[in-house]
C-alpha cells in the first residue's frame, strides 16, 4: 500500500479509537496486531485493544488532538502533537489524581502490513498529566 493509503488507515484508527467503535478495529488492523501501548497486564493483540477501548479508554472524555502532525513514508506512520481531553479521576498509573481537564505531548507510530495496522506503539508525556491532575508534585 502506498504510503497515502496508510496514512488514512490510521486516521481512520483514531477516529474508531476516539468514537471507541470496536467493531470497526478487524478491519483497520492485522489478527495478530502488536500493541506495545497496552498495559502488560491486558491481554495481548487485538483483543486488549478491543478491551481496553470498552472499558479503561472511558476516563479519558472527549481525548483528542488539538494539533496533529502525521508523517507517512512506506509502511510507517506517525502522528504528534498535542492531545487534550478530561480525566474521570483516580488512579492513572499508580498515582491517585483528580479529575480534570489535561493536555500532553504525544507520538503514535504504526507499522502496517497489507494496508493494516500491524503494529502500534504510544509515547506520551504522561508525567506531564499526572502533575496536571495533581497526582505529584515537583
Amino acid at each position: 500500500m502506498s504510503a497515502e493509503v496508510n496514512k488514512q488507515v490510521v486516521e481512520r484508527f483514531d477516529a474508531v479509537v476516539r468514537a471507541r467503535d470496536i467493531g470497526l478495529l478487524d478491519e483497520l488492523c492485522t489478527p495478530d496486531l502488536v500493541n506495545h501501548a497496552l498495559d502488560p497486564s491486558r491481554p495481548a493483540g487485538l483483543e486488549g485493544t478491543r478491551e481496553f477501548l470498552s472499558t479503561a479508554a472511558g476516563r479519558f472524555e472527549d481525548d483528542h488532538w488539538r494539533s496533529c502532525r502525521t508523517v507517512a513514508e512506506h509502511d510507517l506512520v506517525v502522528q504528534f502533537g498535542l492531545r487534550v481531553g478530561h480525566w474521570t479521576g483516580g488512579d492513572f498509573l499508580g498515582f491517585p489524581t483528580h479529575h480534570g481537564d489535561y493536555a500532553r505531548e504525544a507520538a503514535f507510530a504504526y507499522r502496517l502490513r497489507g494496508g493494516r495496522i500491524a503494529e502500534r506503539w504510544a509515547i506520551r508525556d504522561d508525567l506531564t498529566m499526572i502533575r496536571q491532575l495533581g497526582g505529584i508534585r515537583l
